[in-house]
């Protein structure tokens, strides 16, 4: 193993699973003139004169890590709203849902958020929710990153630092008192407009592990890495600050053609550990070449505005201006990371109604003595097997988030490990009658809730489609077994777009579902069948080893995520060797 991977690193912290409620406390309590705090899940952060009716409401939101975004952009003429998801984890559709409600002026909703699978999954999923409580939103995922994905498949690319740019110009729109189509065609054009391109040259790690979340050598740097860690497109030794500018201009002056005379907006971010005087340097370097170009720079902003905790690097953002983009940048802005102009005029007579939303209460009750009762599986046998899975989750935690670390942004373990926590604490408040459909919706609802990221809304569909699947029984026997787990895989194909063989939980599901749907027509017992299909998880997370991915963070990665185990298959082997083994304890 490198070093990169032996040593631990360092944070001031108190304890690793309250570091974003105390993080976010911090933030309220060192600007109280502009952030407040609403909802009952103590994330989502409002603007104290942002919302108002009549109204266009902006809902930004991403994973912590990389402020100040995206809390820091909340204040009068950008961001109403920010939704705050775990380290490297996109916010859950709870947390949306809630600063929407707190953004929502009632003319309309527009959600801001980087072109990541986790961020696309909740902020639709809450979406979704919004509209059916009657508000009216649309969705741009920034799409910055030119060395992501080629022209031809721009809407692929991941968002980065590119969300400064598309934040400040749907905010400005918004503030202006334009409508919903309006502001959500200015942003479009902003995204449209803006290009990134980012230089990484030591990793970052998450508070849970104090691991390197990537390796890279002392000596060496990735050109094009993404924000958690993403692979680029080059690794190569340190080259001089000139160089590695032009590395990046040439990039995104390729797409961009900018021609003399025209004007563009630069921003130079670092990435959390890079220093004022290494990024005026690339500043430097920026100007000269667009000066040769005969392109003009309107206005700059060097600093750390879209970061990556500890990691060292920085990217280069260019936004093509024309005379309303223009303006809108121009327009004021209030907030802990960015001012703008002078303080915005209030708006005399504006005032915030708190609306009330219909809601529709969902009758879970169930008719016990309907229920078939064949089977050696009952209901407080399942829940053990929840609770089982749960502590080998908690158990393989680090192992999960190095086998992401190789591939992805090394935190699968500990998302994972949030999530089941999350279950055994609604598991405890449950009522002992609880069926085994209806424990699955609330470990549904638990996981969703506290994870956000991409795994909470394919385990939340996953464990849906499988309470449903046995809703007609008390017990489980072993057809009943191999359904659930079938309906595992069905939830989890419902919301991903993940095929198998793409590397991802589905290769570790589908043989899983197959060994369990044989052991049944089989005539084995609901052990056999659980056992089968862990065996399937086992060969099938096996095979990822030798697969190229083809979806997710680690799919930029090509023929260099050939090698390693995909880390969403191998918890789910985790999980049905859990139960597997819990229910092979059952007097």
């Amino acid at each position: 193993m490198s070093n990169s991977q032996e040593h631990s690193t360092k944070k001031l912290m108190n304890k690793p699973e309250v570091i974003i409620p105390e993080m976010i406390e911090g933030m309220i309590s060192a600007h109280p003139d502009l952030l407040r705090l609403e909802g009952e899940t103590g994330r989502a952060v409002v603007a104290i004169d942002g919302p108002r009716d009549g109204k266009v409401g902006i809902v930004i939101g991403g994973g912590s890590g990389h402020e100040p975004a995206f809390a820091g952009y909340v204040g009068r003429g950008l961001a109403d709203a920010a939704a705050i998801g775990n380290v490297f984890a996109s916010p859950s559709p709870e947390h949306i849902k809630e600063a929407a409600i707190a953004a929502d002026g009632g003319a309309g909703l527009v959600f801001l958020y980087g072109n990541y699978t986790g961020d696309c999954l909740n902020f639709n999923m809450a979406a979704e929710e919004c509209t059916a409580l009657g508000m009216d939103v649309r969705s741009v995922a920034v799409i910055d990153d030119v060395a992501s994905a080629p022209k031809d498949k721009a809407g692929e690319r991941r968002g980065i630092a590119g969300d400064f740019f598309v934040f400040k110009i749907a905010g400005a729109a918004a503030d202006q008192g334009r409508s919903l189509d309006e502001v959500f065609a200015a942003a479009s054009k902003a995204n449209a407009a803006t290009l990134s391109m980012g230089v990484a040259l030591s990793a970052c790690s998450m508070p849970q592990t104090l691991k390197p979340n990537f390796e890279i050598g002392p000596d060496e740097m990735e050109i094009g890495m993404g924000l958690h860690g993403e692979p680029g497109m080059r690794r190569s030794k340190v080259e001089t600050a000139d160089h590695v500018t032009d590395n990046l201009m040439d990039m995104i002056l390729g797409e961009m053609a900018p021609a003399a005379g025209d004007e563009v907006a630069v921003l130079v971010n670092g990435l959390g550990a890079t220093g004022q005087m290494e990024l005026y340097l690339i500043h430097r370097r920026v100007a000269q070449i667009l000066k040769q170009r005969g392109v003009r720079i309107y206005h700059s902003w060097v600093g750390e505005y879209c970061t990556s905790m500890e990691m060292a690097g920085a990217s280069i953002t260019l936004m093509k201006l024309d005379d309303d983009l223009r303006a809108l940048l121009d327009h004021p802005c209030r907030t802990p990371a960015l001012t703008v102009g002078s303080a915005p005029e209030p708006v005399i007579g504006s005032k915030h109604t708190a609306r009330i939303y219909e809601t529709h209460d969902h009758d879970d009750t169930v008719d016990r003595a309907s229920l078939k009762t064949d089977g050696t599986v009952t209901p407080r046998v399942f829940r053990s097997m929840m609770y089982a899975a749960a502590e080998a989750i908690a158990r393989e935690k680090d192992r999960l988030s190095e086998l992401d670390g190789v591939i992805g942004d090394g935190d699968h373990g500990v998302t994972m490990d949030i999530g089941w926590t999350a279950v055994v604490k609604s598991l405890d408040a449950a009522p002992d009658e609880d069926t085994i459909s209806q424990t699955c919706t609330r470990t549904a609802k638990a996981f969703l809730d506290a994870v956000g990221a991409s795994s909470g809304p394919l385990y939340a569909g996953a464990f849906k489609r499988a309470g449903k699947a046995v809703s007609d029984r008390l017990n489980m026997d072993a057809k009943a077994m191999a359904a659930w787990v079938e309906g595992m895989l069905l939830g989890i194909l419902d919301r991903g777009g993940a095929s198998v063989g793409d590397k991802t939980m589905l290769d570790a599901w589908a043989p899983a579902v197959e060994a369990a749907k044989k052991a049944a027509d089989a005539q084995a017992d609901a052990l056999a069948v659980i056992a089968a299909a862990a065996a399937g998880a086992r060969r099938g997370a096996d095979a990822t080893r030798d697969m190229e991915s083809r979806r997710g963070r680690s799919k930029k990665l090509g023929a260099r995520s050939v090698g390693h185990i995909d880390p969403g298959a191998e918890s789910a082997h985790v999980i049905l060797q859990a139960m597997t083994d819990a229910l092979s304890h059952q007097g």
